[in-house]
């Protein structure tokens, strides 16, 4: 298991025993994570699991391909560490990783 913080808009935490294999979206709406809607079910065909990743994460986690950087122009509170959570496969290579949800999710 692999663990992830994520940060909600109140700043609160929120650790969350990740499956690795399954998608950041995938383990928070198994833990029931509030503010990943995921209206797509990870199709990245929508911006409702959108998430900041924190600054000292991003090159692990890597950058979003074409289709979604265009699925985020949909989304609010779009910043440079933007991901969309569907798009990210969890590894052990993540434990620890922290996200932090957008204002209004």
């Amino acid at each position: 298991m692999t663990t992830v913080t994520f940060i909600t808009p109140d700043r609160g935490t929120l650790a969350v025993e990740a499956s690795d294999g399954l998608s950041l979206m995938e383990n928070a709406r198994r833990a029931n994570v509030r503010g990943i809607i995921a209206e797509c079910g990870g199709a990245c065909a929508c911006a409702t699991c959108h998430v900041h990743v924190a600054e000292d994460w991003l090159v692990r986690v890597g950058l979003p391909n074409d289709m979604e950087r265009e699925m985020l122009d949909f989304a609010e509170d779009v910043r440079p560490n933007s991901r969309l959570s569907c798009q990210i496969t969890m590894t052990a290579a993540l434990d620890g990783l922290v996200v932090s949800l957008p204002a209004g999710a």
